[in-house]
């Protein structure tokens, strides 16, 4: 097994804030990484506008961003044995992600691609001449997902799969019943791919059997307005707490006070805020999308209900709250399913691929 102690790394993708699921798996990788005596040079694709003003003029802030990140990346490549980019799909691909895989290629460092995100297959779609013509010159691909790996798969693209990595001793199981007043939690961002309207909805639904219900939405977004219209409009706006965006450590104690967590999301991939309902004890109801079907088991880890459908993720979430026994075998099942994503088992997967690309790089400068 190859010893990543002194191993060079240029980690590219986001960090916080604002916090998200790739931007708190960056942070998350990297500070491991260095735990493990990794030399860990981040370099960041969504660093503050300089001056901060530039963030608010339209069409020019994306090249003052974009100069000094390229900058960055070449600077690294002299630096670092390999880099490891966090990719997404739409623009996140074109202006960070293949930069910095054609960067690493023509400095001759070889580069892992950690493939992210739900809207991946419809991006290929449009895209995939493009995107497979830059991943030919990567080193590796690794996606989180057995999703993902389909959907390059059916490209004719090899993937690996590494999940995502949760803090199993941030994320801690909550010992005790639910609470006594039910508190449903939503934890993502307040855009319309994660379709908050129909966890409001749901809600209201569950007010007219638990009158005491609270709910809070966790996450901050460009519909926060219209939801918070939403939920006056549904009666409910003073049992729903908008606390916007919360740090890693008071998500744990969100996750642990709440009955039931929903992810009602219309797309996704591998969310980071079900394995971590899952790793604090907490039943989670989510839609059946995407790759959500390959990190939980419907009836066994969660509920799994049609997205956009308020009434089912009422009637899956009401299940919950009246049945303590069906409440106990979700936590317990879940428990045991979210070690997969601890630490030293990934760290495994994540050190096998960096010893494969570094020996086959050795290989590929050998003298004939």
């Amino acid at each position: 097994m190859m010893n990543l102690n002194g191993l060079k790394i240029a980690l590219v993708g986001p960090l916080p804030p604002p916090e998200g699921g790739m931007a708190n798996q960056t942070r998350q990788l990297g500070e491991l990484l260095v735990k493990e005596g990794a030399q860990v040079t981040l370099v960041r694709v969504n660093a503050p506008y300089r001056p901060r003003w530039i963030g608010h003029v339209r069409g020019v802030r994306a090249l003052f961003r974009l100069v000094p990140y390229l900058f960055n990346l070449w600077r690294a490549a002299g630096r670092v044995d390999l880099f490891h980019v966090m990719a997404n799909s739409g623009w996140s691909w074109h202006l960070f992600a293949a930069p910095a895989v054609w960067v690493a290629r023509l400095r001759g460092v070889p580069c892992v691609v950690n493939y992210r995100g739900g809207e991946a297959d419809s991006f290929l779609d449009r895209s995939a001449s493009p995107v497979l013509r830059t991943l030919r010159k990567a080193s590796a691909l690794a996606v989180p997902s057995g999703f993902l790996h389909e959907v390059f798969g059916r490209r004719g693209v090899r993937a690996e799969i590494v999940p995502n990595i949760i803090d199993v001793q941030r994320f801690q199981v909550r010992r005790g019943p639910l609470p006594e007043r039910p508190h449903l939690v939503v934890a993502r961002n307040l855009e319309a791919i994660y379709d908050i309207a129909t966890a409001l909805r749901a809600f209201a639904l569950v007010r007219q059997s638990f009158a005491d219900a609270r709910m809070t939405a966790a996450g901050s977004g460009s519909q926060e307005v219209a939801l918070k219209l939403l939920a006056a409009e549904l009666g409910i706006a003073d049992a729903v707490n908008f606390c916007g965006t919360v740090d890693r450590d008071r998500m744990a104690e969100l996750y642990r006070s709440a009955s039931v967590v929903l992810n009602p999301s219309r797309v996704d991939n591998m969310p980071n805020s079900v394995l971590e309902a899952m790793a604090s004890g907490t039943p989670v109801v989510s839609t059946n999308v995407g790759g959500v079907s390959f990190i939980v088991r419907d009836g066994a880890t969660a509920l799994l209900v049609p997205p956009g459908d308020a009434a089912a993720m009422a009637q899956a979430a009401k299940r919950i709250l009246q049945d303590p026994a069906l409440a106990e075998r979700l936590q317990s099942a879940a428990l045991a399913d979210v070690q997969q994503y601890a630490w030293p088992q990934v760290r495994r997967k994540w050190n096998d691929i960096y010893g494969s690309v570094l020996a086959g790089a050795r290989m590929e400068t050998r003298p004939a």
